[in-house]
């Protein structure tokens, strides 16, 4: 099975790290994010892994190589220009069966091999997006208006639920006839595409370990985490 992860961004939200590295080479303990993820993926049945590179794409390439050291094939696809989330699997060729796409910058014990299981039980499902509940603390109070100047309610430091993508998705090849050649296009605009056209998009609601790493206060907790949850994250012993 196949797996591209998206490697391509700037990662601007966690610099200056990431002028030196490319976010998915950000350390975790004695790991960088993306070694973590590959050995993930490679347990759930992953052979072939595409990353997709633009920044810093050189030192991606000295460090993880062809993938032997991994067990795996590594290959690499490049941007010469910011494609967003979804563009670049435009560019990436011998995706002829069901794939995992996912950001490179993911710290999680989502089960992956449970979550392809899950994509292909559902039938004609074109696309399946890994979730997660995620609470938002407003720590101010929240003025609700009927439009003009008239208070409706007030609502002291509310907490809000979303259901959130996790920036992992199962993919068969049919979605890539909604992605343009070498255009910009993010995952959001092409789940909509999808749905205009009447194609159907699940959910597969996962609640347990994830952390994005986007934010420098995120890192910091992934960190932590990993120190004391090692072992369930690499199987070690």
């Amino acid at each position: 099975m196949k797996a591209v992860i998206l490697a391509g961004g700037k990662g601007t939200r966690l610099a200056p790290y990431t002028r030196v590295f490319p976010k998915p080479m950000m350390p975790i303990g004695d790991k960088t994010i993306l070694e973590v993820l590959i050995a993930q993926l490679k347990r759930a049945g992953v052979d072939e892994i595409i990353i997709t590179v633009g920044h810093l794409a050189g030192l991606m390439r000295a460090f993880f190589k062809d993938g032997r050291d991994y067990g795996l094939q590594i290959r690499y696809s490049y941007e010469d220009h910011p494609l967003g989330t979804a563009g670049p699997l435009s560019l990436v060729d011998g995706l002829d069966d069901t794939f995992i796409v996912s950001n490179g910058d993911v710290l999680t014990l989502l089960d992956i091999q449970q979550l392809v299981a899950f994509h292909k039980s559902q039938g004609d499902a074109l696309a399946t997006i890994a979730t997660h509940h995620r609470q938002v603390h407003i720590d101010l109070g929240v003025i609700e208006t009927d439009g003009d100047h008239t208070v409706s309610g007030y609502i002291e430091k509310p907490t809000l639920e979303y259901l959130v993508s996790m920036g992992i998705y199962v993919f068969d090849t049919d979605i890539l006839d909604y992605i343009h050649y070498n255009e910009y296009l993010d995952f959001p605009d092409l789940v909509l595409k999808l749905l205009a056209d009447g194609k159907r998009v699940t959910n597969y609601r996962y609640d347990g370990y994830y952390q994005d790493l986007g934010r420098p206060e995120d890192y910091e907790q992934a960190c932590n985490d990993f120190e004391t949850m090692r072992n369930q994250f690499l199987l070690e012993g």
